[in-house]
């Protein structure tokens, strides 16, 4: 549920996805004494350092060894453990693809697998730090939930859930600090997308922080009488088939809106979906077929086509057709 004050973005506060999951697992550590976590030489950057060091008994720490980081939250989650495993999506799942599958998903081994620098909004560590697969990469993988929340405060109640979760999840964090625009204390429920804005025109489904350029979108289109329906979509697999077809079938438009390739992440996901259960005119906006670059996040987002301008662009073409 959006904050009353969503649309003034000079006035909200900013906080990071990565810092949403490191408050919360601190917070569920104290009253939880199964939760443990692995990390891989990034603990500072993953926000799980104070997690470490008020628990250094439930801290693996295996150093630049992503596979055997995999491996040993595996052996810990089927002896009864909730291991968290922390690191960036380039390594994780992008090094340890192989024990991800094997030894965590094909065995449904309890395992959270958290990636707290995703997207081109990785920013200045450019190409070789900014996963644009890893949607891809876990939403093939039998088992396995994947979610991309949306800001801070979605985060903390997505960790709580995951926690709760009875099997492996990838969850899909940011980087920067962005706006959070969500209301605090949110029940977060796995498998349920949120209709944030309602509209009769176009629908706009989207993931992790770059939807708040869809929400601005929405607003400056608003102006002009168009009215789009925003949905919050964080988690990718399972997809909320329900709330998404009832939504397209009133519009008969979709633009889908993600900080990853095009290919295999969540506007591959829905149009998947849809062409099985009710085919719409659609776009899909995303990195397209290409890598990143250096450079500050809402510059790359602008560049690579996926900031508020761009989107209202998009709008217009789709509804012209």
């Amino acid at each position: 549920m959006l904050v009353s004050n969503w649309s003034q973005q000079n006035k909200l506060l900013k906080k990071s996805t990565r810092q949403g999951f490191g408050d919360a697992l601190l917070a569920l550590a104290k009253n939880n004494k199964n939760i443990v976590v692995v990390s891989a030489d990034l603990a500072e950057s993953t926000r799980v350092q104070k997690f470490g060091q008020k628990y250094p008994e439930r801290f693996v720490e295996v150093g630049v060894a992503e596979q055997n980081a995999m491996g040993i939250a595996a052996g810990l989650a089927l002896s009864g453990k909730i291991p968290f495993v922390a690191s960036f999506g380039v390594f994780s799942p992008g090094r340890n693809w192989d024990q991800l599958r094997v030894s965590v998903c094909y065995s449904k081994a309890n395992v959270k697998i958290v990636s707290t620098h995703t997207g081109l909004a990785v920013g200045e560590d450019g190409a070789s730090h900014q996963a644009l697969e890893d949607i891809a990469l876990t939403r093939v993988l039998p088992n396995l939930t994947v979610i991309a929340p949306a800001d801070y405060n979605e985060t903390v109640a997505v960790t709580k859930a995951i926690a709760k979760h009875p099997g492996p999840v990838y969850l899909r964090l940011a980087r920067q600090n962005s706006p959070v625009f969500t209301k605090i204390n949110s029940i977060f429920k796995i498998g349920r997308a949120e209709i944030l804005l309602r509209g009769n025109d176009i629908t706009l489904i989207a993931c992790g922080p770059v939807i708040y350029e869809a929400l601005l979108a929405a607003h400056e289109l608003a102006k002009k009488k168009i009215r789009v329906e925003i949905i919050n979509c964080p988690t990718i697999k399972p997809l909320d088939k329900k709330t998404i077809l009832r939504s397209v079938k009133k519009t008969k438009k979709l633009i889908t809106l993600e900080d990853h390739q095009k290919a295999g992440g969540l506007g591959s996901a829905l149009a998947e979906m849809l062409s099985q259960n009710y085919p719409v005119k659609s776009i899909i906006m995303g990195v397209n077929d290409t890598f990143g670059e250096s450079g500050k996040p809402d510059q790359l987002w602008d560049k690579y086509g996926l900031s508020k301008k761009h989107i209202v662009d998009n709008i217009k073409k789709l509804l012209k057709k």
